[in-house]
């Protein structure tokens, strides 16, 4: 009964497959938001840039 509440996954036989995109998605939303103003203008022909 306790066994599957603490089923864990991590015996699973495609576990690579599934933390390796799911961990480099995160990074790569990580950074589009840090850089998300830079982004945006870049993408955007008649934005001036700013001195903020």
């Amino acid at each position: 009964m306790v066994d599957p509440i603490l089923h864990t996954g991590s015996s699973h036989p495609d576990l690579l497959w599934i933390l390796v995109p799911s961990f480099l998605m995160f990074v790569t939303g990580l950074g589009l938001a840090t850089y998300a103003d830079r982004i945006r203008a870049w993408f955007d022909s008649d934005a001036a840039p700013t001195s903020d």
